[in-house]
């Protein structure tokens, strides 16, 4: 069974960090792209940033570009997102995927619960 989980997220002050973990288990983590999606209340889901099963390519959303840097540790099976410079805008739930790389939540087949991030102004 696969299982994500993320964790990290919290209340942070506008400007503030804060990195967000997302641990994979029970699929070959090397064999999968992983994505970071967000949601915000009353907003659709959205696409925040992903990185490649090889860990060589990344993507961002234009709106995190330059703020937000996604990693993975093959070792420990877990995918980051350090995000810089947060806006109260970034409020939002943010959600780990697992699939093929991709843009749209379609490329992804197994998600995680998420994890609240709240900045406040």
């Amino acid at each position: 069974q696969v299982q994500l989980v993320e964790s990290g997220g919290g209340l942070v002050q506008a400007g503030g960090s804060l990195k967000l973990s997302c641990a994979v288990s029970g699929r070959t983590f090397n064999n999968y792209a992983v994505g970071w999606f967000r949601q915000a209340p009353g907003k659709e889901r959205e696409f925040v940033a992903a990185i490649t099963d090889s860990g060589t390519r990344t993507s961002y959303a234009d709106f995190v570009k330059g703020r937000f840097f996604i990693f993975r540790d093959s070792v420990k099976n877990t995918v980051y997102l350090q995000m810089n410079s947060l806006k109260p805008e970034d409020t939002a739930v943010y959600y780990c995927a697992l699939g093929n790389f991709g843009l749209g939540s379609n490329y992804y087949s197994y998600w995680g619960q998420g994890t609240q991030v709240t900045v406040s102004s």
